[in-house]
């Protein structure tokens, strides 16, 4: 570990201050890079985002590399295989609810030409800048959180709340919450 200012929730282990680092908050625009994320913000509702973080490789072996494509295709068999994986969380309706959530994926994909286009669209294709200067000031949910979980689930999607969608937006850079003093936020900023 060292003496960089970070937000606050990412300094418990050098994992969670790598993944602060290097991904969280910075524009995401890659479908496939989308997915993942969408599939593990899935798993974590109700459990802690490092608890996703130590089973990530895990999720990428058991989940094809986070391929949606053959997510959308999983016969009972594979559901079987994964739901027996004791790297993983082993949920069942979430594990279920990859499956549908791949088929809605590409559902959305074939409507908007990409999930990067739809997702992007809530927000003008930009991150939007909170301006957070400290931890008590980032929010998990918010009116447009909300407005996307609703219009996910009118197409289908599981486990797609607001707080679960209102993660993936900071994960994916939709949104900017590195709070003022964190080192990231000037770099994050840059990008807006």
């Amino acid at each position: 570990m060292d003496d960089k200012i970070r937000c606050g929730w990412c300094n418990s282990s050098e994992l969670y201050q790598k993944y602060h680092d290097e991904e969280w908050g910075v524009p995401v625009y890659d479908d496939h890079k989308l997915f993942e994320f969408l599939l593990l913000e899935t798993f974590q509702a109700g459990l802690s985002w490092i608890t996703i973080l130590n089973k990530r490789e895990n999720f990428r072996k058991g989940f094809d590399n986070f391929d949606y494509i053959k997510i959308a295709q999983y016969s009972d068999d594979k559901i079987q295989e994964l739901l027996l994986d004791a790297g993983i969380i082993r949920n069942k309706l979430k594990v279920y609810s990859a499956v549908t959530n791949a088929q809605n994926f590409i559902k959305i994909q074939k409507e908007f030409g990409s999930f990067s286009k739809y997702i992007w669209a809530f927000v003008d294709g930009k991150p939007m800048n909170n301006n957070r200067k400290n931890l008590s000031e980032v929010q998990a949910t918010t009116p447009l959180s909300d407005e996307i979980s609703k219009d996910l689930k009118k197409r289908g999607f599981k486990f797609v709340g607001s707080t679960v969608v209102y993660a993936h937006m900071q994960a994916t850079g939709m949104v900017n919450d590195h709070v003022a003093d964190c080192w990231k936020f000037s770099q994050t900023k840059l990008h807006l």
